[in-house]
This record gives C-alpha cells, sequence and structure tokens, in this order.
C-alpha cells in the first residue's frame, strides 16, 4: 500500500505543472485569439483602403498598428513556447522517477513469481504446512503463504496501473511537444510576416514624404479637429465639475438625519468606478490605431502631434458603442471629424463615446454597464470609433482603466 502511495503521488506531481499553468496557458490563449482577430480586422480596412489614393496616411496608421499588435503575438507566442518547455521537461523528470519505480517493482514481482514456479507443487505446500512442530506454527505458515499469494496479486495490480499511468502521462508528454513544434512554427511564420509588414510602412512612409503638401493639408485639418476636440470637451467637463461642486456645497447645508442627498450617490459612483481599474470593458470591440498622449507624426518625425486624450479604435461597420460603467448621460454634442459624441458621467469621472453616426440614448438617462451608447459612425471611408476616460478635468490613459 505504502509503495502504491508513493507511485500515486508521484503521478500527481507529474500533474502539478499543467494544473498550475492552465489558467495561463487558457489567458494566453485568449490574448492570441484577440490580437488574432484584432489583426484580420486592421487587414481588411487595409484591403477596403487600397482602392483609396487618399488613404495613404490612414493605411499608415493601420499598419502600424498590426505591427505593434502582431508583436505582441509574437511576445505571447515565445511565451506559451516557455511555458510548454517547462512543463515538458518537469513531466519528463517524473516521467523517469516513475519508469525507475515500475522496474523496481517489476524485478521484485518477477523474483517473486519465480520462487512461486520453484514451489509450484501444491504437495510441497501442504507438506511445508503439515512439517510444522505446532499448531499455532502451522497456522504462522499457511499465513504466509496466503500473504505471498496476496502480495503477488497486489504486486501485479501495481504494476499494471503504473504502466497505465505512464502511457497517459506519455501521450500528454507526446501532445505538448507537438504543440511546442506548431507553436515554434507559427512563431517563425509571424516573424516573416512581421518582416514584410515593417517593409510596407517603410515604403509608405517614403511615399508619403515625397507630397508633403498634400499630406502636411490633411494634418492641419485633422490637427484642427483633434484641439476644438479637446477644447470642447474639457469645457464641458469642468462646467459639470463646476455643477457637482456647487451641487455638494447645497448638498452638504441641507443633509440631515439618515437623508441621502445626490452628493452621497456621486461619491458612492465616484469610488465604484475607481474601484474597476483594470477591470473595465472595452466601449466597442477593435484594434487600436491611435494611443492616448503626445505623439510625433510618423512621416514628418520632427512635427508634434496634438495631445490625444483618449484611444482610437479601427472597428467593424455598425459597431455598437457601449457604455464601460453605470451612470449618467449629461452632453450629447456634434463636432467635425467627430461626428455625434456622448459625454457619460460616472459620479467625479467622465466617459466620452465619439464618432456615432446615431446615438441610442439622450441626455438626462441612466446607463447601465454594456448598455449601447451609439453606432459607430464611417467617416471619409474610415469606420474609427474614439473613447476618453477622464478623473475630473484630468485625461487618463483608457489602457490603464480597460481590461486587457
Amino acid at each position: 500500500m505504502r509503495k502504491f502511495l508513493c507511485i500515486l503521488a508521484l503521478v500527481l506531481v507529474c500533474g502539478l505543472p499543467a494544473a498550475a499553468q492552465k489558467n495561463s496557458m487558457k489567458q494566453l490563449e485568449s490574448q492570441r485569439a484577440q490580437l488574432e482577430k484584432d489583426i484580420a480586422l486592421l487587414n481588411r480596412k487595409l484591403d477596403q483602403n487600397a482602392k483609396n489614393k487618399d488613404a495613404a496616411l490612414s493605411n499608415l496608421s493601420l499598419l502600424k498598428s498590426k505591427i505593434r499588435t502582431r508583436e505582441k503575438l509574437i511576445d505571447g507566442c515565445d511565451q506559451t513556447i516557455r511555458m510548454l518547455d517547462d512543463s515538458i521537461a518537469v513531466c519528463q523528470r517524473q516521467m523517469n522517477k516513475m519508469q525507475a519505480r515500475h522496474d523496481t517493482l517489476s524485478l521484485y514481482y518477477g523474483r517473486l513469481v519465480r520462487g512461486a514456479y520453484k514451489n509450484r507443487d501444491s504437495r510441497l505446500w501442504y507438506m511445508y504446512i503439515l512439517s510444522s512442530e505446532s499448531i499455532g506454527q502451522g497456522l504462522k505458515r499457511a499465513g504466509y503463504l496466503r500473504s505471498m499469494s496476496a502480495e503477488m496479486s497486489a504486486q501485479a495490480l501495481r504494476i499494471r496501473e503504473t504502466s497505465a499511468q505512464l502511457e497517459v502521462e506519455k501521450e500528454r508528454l507526446n501532445g505538448l511537444r507537438k504543440e511546442a513544434t506548431d507553436m515554434r512554427r507559427k512563431v517563425v511564420s509571424e516573424r516573416t510576416q512581421l518582416k514584410s509588414e515593417e517593409t510596407q510602412a517603410n515604403n509608405l512612409v517614403t511615399q508619403l514624404g515625397k507630397d508633403r503638401k498634400k499630406f502636411q493639408k490633411q494634418l492641419q485639418e485633422k490637427n484642427r479637429q483633434k484641439e476644438a476636440l479637446n477644447k470642447k470637451i474639457a469645457d464641458l467637463i469642468r462646467k459639470e465639475s463646476q455643477k457637482a461642486a456647487k451641487s455638494k456645497g447645497k448638498g452638504s447645508n441641507k443633509a440631515s438625519g439618515s437623508k441621502t442627498t445626490s452628493t452621497a450617490v456621486d461619491t458612492k459612483l465616484s469610488n465604484e468606478f475607481a474601484a474597476n481599474r483594470g477591470k473595465l470593458p472595452w466601449p466597442v470591440e477593435g484594434a487600436i490605431v491611435e494611443r492616448f498622449g503626445k505623439h510625433h507624426h510618423p512621416v514628418y518625425t520632427n512635427v508634434e502631434l496634438p495631445q490625444n486624450n483618449g484611444v482610437t479604435l479601427a472597428v467593424r461597420p455598425g459597431a455598437q458603442a457601449k457604455a464601460v460603467f453605470n451612470g449618467k448621460v449629461t452632453q450629447i454634442v456634434v463636432l467635425p471629424g467627430y461626428n455625434q459624441c456622448v459625454l457619460v458621467s460616472h459620479g467625479a469621472y467622465f466617459t466620452l463615446y465619439c464618432k456615432l453616426k446615431s446615438v441610442a440614448v439622450k441626455v438626462g438617462d441612466t446607463l447601465t454597464t454594456g448598455q449601447v451608447v451609439g453606432i459607430v459612425d464611417s467617416i471619409d471611408g474610415e469606420d474609427l470609433f474614439h473613447f476618453e476616460l477622464w478623473n475630473g478635468a484630468v485625461p487618463q490613459n483608457p489602457e490603464g482603466w480597460l481590461r486587457k
């Protein structure tokens, strides 16, 4: 029994690396699937723009986004390979221990069988018992013979069980090795694609650089639109914050007993929103083509672009924009280049949903997480969605708040 428990322990230990890494592997698979979806979406956008001669600058943004996404995909694949290699090494070591135990059991069993074979004549067994000097000795000898027979049966069972477990582990090991081999092939393919895309991006940069006047005009128009958006949203949020501050002052004067004021509700909502940092759902499914912060122009690298107070994503035509958290619609505005924009208050926090063709809410509506805010519009042939997140009057990087 003790030996069987030892074998069982070895089997369990061999399975531990797989069990410990199961969640991590699932997470990596999920991330890989999402990145592949993003790459497929960006490819479709690039195909749509293929016949549009004025879409070169947009194509460069899409292409650079695809390169970043593919780099993440390769990093994830490399991480998966390392985890598989670790799992293979651990399982191989444990299998070696199991094999050694199996060999020991087989050797011990072989000795028992040979001993039983030499004394296979049942008359010898009876004579062995009958030649006892006393009844007590005879009973002990009979017990010994029964014990030896039982031990042989148990030993045979242990060997069969160990052999079966070894076969299972061998199959799992072969599966892990095949998965690692397939993943390595995928990485080679992805690196080849990455190199091709980097060449395309460099060629596009060269092409854009030849027609500076044309693309500078486009750039100036987009910069004006972005600056107008930044100014308008900052003004709206400042006014909303001032209204909230006034309401707080009045509420503190009027509050009495256990009466709940709107200020207390806003504070509770703010705390709940803050507690969900890094866990908020994405408002749409898509690939990021413009990130938060200040950046230089991808072609005219000495030109600094206006501050981007949010993120812009390439999305499928007709994509639905959804609220990332419970809140209240405070403003709906229309801005050049950004079409309809919806501002939602979450206590002291605000979220902004832009480039909408149609809006499914109105000012004053109370929203719940996941509720549809509007439908993303196609502007100049591009299906892009712009999203911002503010803490009071300070813009936040949405990627730090939304789920990874």
